[in-house]
């Protein structure tokens, strides 16, 4: 038969031996009645020092005049609970970062609190040096576009290309320098892929008159794939814009993908993009640039394929690629 063990017994060695964690109770006005080891461990006080004394002692000297010790207990007497993730102070004087909750244990107006906190101060710090690394990383990738679009159009211009040579240069670096800065948006955790499509688009539309109609459902693509995505359908809308649907007012353009799992969670993205009420419709004699860049980006090579049909009423263009396993795709911190 199973003997049951004592709550209080169970409680005291739960505050024994929970030792990341600091536990403590206090009274409505502050003062300390009980201090674990954790506390101890976490603050550098011994029990002593601590019972009877003031909860404000571990906040820092600015929250303290700003009041934040009690607006942190008026928060769990009304609500039950109150979350203090802030920097703390030990004893000697040492910042850490503190993550925990304040609980009321009873219900009267004069009643008693539980505060449980854990220091994450590395998670903190490792955090903030992860912000700092992606904002210079950020940084240098934007001067180096900059750098590289600027050498580009003097180049040019003093080789005397052909003016829309350098516009169509000009115009592919920005779409490159757009899909980044989606990316940097999203901290380099991937791109919500209908950001992807209205932000290549963008230069396109008009509020009096949108010749767009997009519709598919939520997706997320790695990088790699965002930027690769951004620059097809640059390509797409500058022929449109030359030949096909926004080279006259009446053209309209249709923008649709769809999402599938396979039995192992490799994602499948179908892309659709269809012109019509343009010009009609000549099948080139060769192959642009544009054509090519789709073609590799959605190529066989990365499980997909391409297939452009130039029908005399608008081009119809359907991509097919598979996309990276869901878990590789982390969502960015709000």
């Amino acid at each position: 038969m199973l003997r049951r063990l004592d709550a209080g017994k169970l409680a005291s060695l739960i505050l024994a031996h929970a030792r990341e964690y600091a536990f403590l109770t206090f009274e409505s006005d502050g003062r300390i009645t009980s201090w674990s080891p954790g506390a101890e461990r976490m603050f550098g006080y011994a029990e002593a020092e601590m019972i009877g004394d003031l909860i404000d002692k571990t906040f820092t000297q600015s929250d303290q005049a700003a009041g934040a010790p009690e607006r942190e207990r008026d928060t769990a007497r009304r609500t039950g609970q109150a979350e203090n993730s802030r920097w703390h102070c030990r004893k000697d004087g040492e910042r850490f970062w503190g993550n925990g909750v304040t609980l009321r244990i009873d219900d009267t107006e004069a009643g008693e609190f539980l505060k449980i906190l854990r220091d994450e101060t590395r998670i903190k710090l490792a955090d903030e040096q992860r912000v700092l690394l992606l904002n210079e990383l950020n940084h240098r990738v934007k001067n180096t576009l900059a750098t590289v679009q600027s050498i580009a159009e003097q180049t040019l211009r003093a080789g005397q290309v052909d003016t829309k040579v350098r516009d169509s240069l000009t115009s592919r670096l920005q779409a490159l320098s757009d899909a980044h800065n989606i990316l940097v948006t999203e901290s380099w955790a991937g791109a919500d892929l209908r950001t992807i499509v209205e932000r290549a688009l963008a230069p396109h539309r008009h509020a009096e008159l949108d010749v767009f109609a997009i519709d598919g459902p939520p997706v997320r693509v790695s990088p790699h794939q965002a930027v690769s995505i951004a620059l097809a359908l640059h390509e797409l809308a500058t022929n449109a814009l030359k030949y096909g649907a926004l080279s006259v007012p009446a053209g309209k353009v249709s923008i649709s993908w769809n999402l599938a799992y396979s039995g192992d969670g490799h994602r499948h993205l179908s892309f659709l993009w269809v012109e019509s009420g343009g010009p009609e419709v000549v099948k080139p004699t060769h192959k642009g640039f544009g054509t090519r860049l789709i073609s590799r980006t959605f190529s066989a090579q990365n499980g997909g394929q391409v297939a452009i049909d130039y029908a005399l009423e608008g081009l119809r263009c359907v991509m097919e690629m598979n996309l990276s396993h869901a878990d590789e795709i982390p969502f960015a911190a709000p």
